[in-house]
């Protein structure tokens, strides 16, 4: 047919025959802005529905798997708006870090210029997705209105105890004069970023004290039923509670000790020697004359390792003996002290007791350095000798104790607690509980950073900027070489300041804080992102908390979550907050992969690929070598040149079909294959809606379920079917995939009916583009308005299902003989057993099979089949 020009309230459109995203999908957006549908209601009484999605870096253009988390969140807030609740679902920037201050180095452009300017054009980008975001909340963590409160949460935690300083090893890279963390050291202890060989150095640092909630972290994940065990088994593995003892080895000749904490206590009198990290204050004490210059030696050499390398399992343990010896106060007996590489000083006590016996690390150790290897715990029901001569590799299980004085012959289970009731009654030990969680480094050697709101003077220490002196500003004069440390340690003019106290010249603290302080409490500040007197107005961000929906990725399971967690806790003890856990439903989406090939006689980058250069897809070869290629997914990447632009798709597709590709390929928690054919299948799926809508002649809407007739039956069962479907499939498990489908089902059902004439067929129609609405926003809200309605699709009541439509008049009987089917019959939904036997021997399905044989059994199953058993 030909466009018609059709005036509503809500604008003037075309309806045309042919789908055409692009006509549609600018003008609903402008329309939607104008009319304010994604604002946040400030004075309601409906229920609160807080829906986000994790906040992104500004890197200056979005990826698919961006497109995949924000439609995501879209589709879950859109529908609880239908349903009737009042949605917060904002959207912010998580803005500071290293790579803004890398691209000043390289393109000579100041941090915050290019970070604004990537906002400006991501914004741009997701504004273009339809999202439903209400950016008056919109928040950038680089901004003085943000930063001024990052720094006055750090004051909290200073004043509470929980903020503190002290000399810790680092990984320190010498190129970019920075710390880095963990994760920015690759497997050969190389940079991620200068490819220079990280150290480890000493440095006076900034933490937090994280460990002082250790055991609330992980208890309190018990609350949180809505997050995947996955996530909480990983938290709870990061955190590391374990149970043991703490003992005390006396140092020969010294008043000093060794302490050292074990789970193993059953296994003390099998110690035959200590290891202390290079970097262990008694190292200088216990390291005898004759050994100092080549345990210097060993130090110095260890100093250039990062703690990846040192503890790398794959990795060869190497240590030398320090010439001191401490007394096992258990057997009285002395046993060498050594250093060793893979012994850290930040984790427990700095010190480990080896057993080799029974630890399969100090086994290995022992052998390489011939140290002495004593069993103490054998297998229940030995017989046979076990002893060091005949361990081919230590004994890890529980067993029976042996060679331990008056602890023989106990279970080595039993053991642990007498020998802990031993030690404490001899001073040398006690019972511990201890975490493998370390307080949370947060000094950053950079300037792209909220500054750490502190001042040293010489008189009064370290004291904090006064609240009224807040946000500490990021002064914008500084020259950026990316070589010699923090450009903020050479201003002196923002350095040198009056101390807050006595007035004497002083000089601020030039580190930054760590990123992650940002994202772990932007959560808060979105319920209340204008307030310029407070952190937050505690009633408002009480009201909006806990976050009910948060979507994000897995890499961010442990660090970022835990960190939030750990804010809000605090927040909490200072009578800021009345929750104490900041997300009730977690959802982590899978990556996006794209095909790409693999040299498998390449490494590093050169071993990728991309399609575009492969000629021939049937026989994919290496354009340079010629060599055979592997054809694979994997995560949309520049290095693996398999990435899809979402302007790519838009352009050709739009919107609502990148959309529903997104939402119909894969489980949200799964990875999601990139397939243009399947990108074509969801925009036809759209267009035959469209189609089906668009040709759809209008009739009065107001059927009565009396009186049907089977199509209308059939009908209406589907329409109310996919309505209960898609409504469970997205408020449960998030099955965004499924939910499709039934959408699916639904046009097919109306496509096939036979009575588009009815009042039936007018309740699918409408059905159908309001159940789109949320996955397909923009030719809902189109169609909508073909149908001849003047409000938006998007503030319409969530259709609810009746239960008796689903209930079916007849169903289909299957008639077997002798356990074979042989046909189907159609018969009463309602019919009990005796009614379905009498009319399957009605059949003249059971009467063609059956004439001349003798029934021996009936066996019916109410709702499936009668099969008839026959000699």
């Amino acid at each position: 047919m030909e466009a018609d020009t059709i005036t509503y309230p809500l604008g003037v459109f075309l309806v045309e025959s042919r789908y055409n995203p692009a006509a549609i999908e600018e003008k609903w957006q402008k329309t939607w802005t104008e009319l304010g549908l994604d604002k946040t209601p400030t004075d309601s009484d409906k229920p609160k529905f807080y829906a986000l999605s994790m906040f992104p870096y500004p890197s200056g253009s979005l990826h698919m798997g961006h497109v995949r988390n924000y439609t995501i969140t879209d589709v879950i807030a859109r529908l609880k708006r239908m349903q009737g609740y009042r949605v917060l679902h904002p959207m912010g920037w998580d803005a500071f870090g290293l790579p803004a201050e890398n691209a000043a180095i390289d393109r000579g452009i100041a941090p915050a210029k290019w970070t604004y300017e990537n906002i400006a054009q991501m914004r741009q980008q997701l504004k273009r997705l339809g999202l439903s975001i209400d950016w008056d909340c919109e928040i950038a963590t680089c901004s003085p209105d943000y930063y001024k409160w990052t720094q006055w949460i750090f004051l909290q935690f200073f004043h509470a105890g929980l903020a503190y300083q002290k000399e810790a090893a680092v990984n320190w890279d010498p190129v970019d004069q920075t710390v880095v963390a963990n994760e920015q050291v690759d497997s050969e202890g190389l940079s991620w970023r200068s490819g220079a060989k990280v150290e480890r150095k000493l440095l006076r640092q900034w933490f937090l004290k994280i460990t002082d909630y250790a055991e609330q972290l992980l208890q309190d994940l018990d609350k949180l039923t809505g997050w995947p065990e996955r996530v909480k088994l990983m938290q709870a593995n990061w955190i590391g509670k374990s149970t043991g003892a703490y003992l005390e080895f006396p140092i020969v000749a010294t008043d000093a000790k060794i302490g050292v904490y074990t789970t193993r206590p059953d296994t003390v009198y099998g110690v035959s020697y200590l290891v202390l990290a290079p970097e262990h204050p008694l190292t200088k004490q216990v390291t005898t004359p004759e050994r100092q210059a080549e345990v210097d030696a060993f130090i110095q050499e260890i100093s250039n390792q990062s703690e990846l390398e040192r503890t790398a399992e794959d990795k060869p343990k190497r240590g030398i003996p320090t010439g001191g010896k401490a007394i096992n106060p258990f057997t009285g007996e002395e046993i060498p002290i050594w250093i060793a590489d893979y012994v850290l000083y930040e984790y427990g006590t700095g010190a480990v007791m080896g057993v080799p016996a029974h630890d399969a690390r100090d086994f290995k150790f022992a052998k390489e350095q011939n140290l002495p290897i004593k069993v103490v715990i054998v297998p229940p029901g030995t017989v046979e000798p076990f002893d060091e001569t005949s361990l081919k590799q230590a004994y890890t299980e529980p067993g029976i104790i042996v060679n331990s004085g008056s602890f023989n012959g106990i279970n080595s289970s039993e053991g642990k607690q007498a020998i802990v009731e031993y030690a404490e009654k001899g001073g040398f030990g006690k019972a511990r509980v201890q975490y493998r969680l370390r307080d949370w480094l947060i000094s950053r050697q950079r300037y792209w950073g909220a500054p750490i709101p502190m001042i040293h003077c010489p008189s009064c220490g370290t004291v904090p900027v006064p609240e009224k002196d807040l946000p500490v500003l990021l002064p914008e004069d500084v020259e950026f070489t990316g070589r010699g440390g923090s450009p903020l340690a050479k201003l002196e003019s923002w350095v040198n300041v009056p101390c807050p106290t006595c007035g004497k010249p002083a000089s601020r603290e030039t580190d930054t804080m760590d990123t992650f302080i940002d994202s772990s409490w932007y959560f808060l500040r979105f319920t209340d992102a204008k307030n310029e007197q407070q952190v937050f107005d505690s009633a408002k961000t009480n009201d909006w908390m806990a976050v009910d929906q948060y979507v994000g990725g897995i890499e961010h399971a442990i660090l970022h979550l835990l960190y939030s967690r750990f804010f809000t806790k605090v927040l909490r003890d200072r009578n800021l907050l009345d929750f104490d856990e900041p997300f009730q439903r977690l959802l982590t989406q899978g990556m996006v992969q794209g095909i790409t090939y693999l040299n498998p006689n390449k490494s590093g980058k050169d071993k990728w690929i991309p399609s575009y250069l492969v000629k021939d897809t049937s026989d994919p070869r290496d354009p340079q070598t010629g060599e055979p290629l592997q054809r694979l997914y994997a995560t949309m990447s520049k290095s693996k040149g398999n990435g899809v632009a979402p302007e790519e798709v838009i352009s050709k597709y739009g919107v609502d079909t990148a959309r529903m590709f997104i939402l119909f390929k894969a489980p949200p928690e799964k990875d999601l294959e990139w397939d243009e054919a399947d990108v074509e299948g969801q925009y036809r799926f759209l267009n035959r809606v469209w189609r089906l809508v668009s040709d759809y002649k209008q009739v009065e809407n107001k059927a009565s379920t009396k009186d049907l007739t089977k199509p209308e039956k059939d009908l209406r069962r589907a329409i109310h079917t996919a309505i209960k479907e898609v409504t469970e499939d997205v408020e449960g498990e998030y099955q965004f995939n499924t939910a499709v489908s039934e959408l699916m089902k639904l046009s097919n059902a109306l496509t096939d009916a036979n009575c588009k004439d009815s009042p039936i067929y007018a309740e699918g129609i409408q059905n159908l583009v309001v159940l789109l609405a949320p996955f397909a926003p923009h030719i809902a809200e189109e169609l909508w308005h073909f149908l001849g309605n003047t409000s938006s699709v998007h503030t319409q009541k969530w259709p609810s299902f009746d239960e008796s439509a689903l209930e079916a008049d007849e169903i289909t009987l299957v008639v077997q003989i002798n356990g074979k089917k042989r046909g189907d019959l159609q018969v009463p939904a309602q019919a009990d057993k005796a009614e379905l036997e009498k009319y399957a021997r009605e059949s003249e399905v059971a009467k063609r099979n059956l004439e001349g044989k003798e029934i021996k059994k009936v066996i019916v199953v109410p709702g499936k089949l009668v099969n008839f058993v026959v000699g």
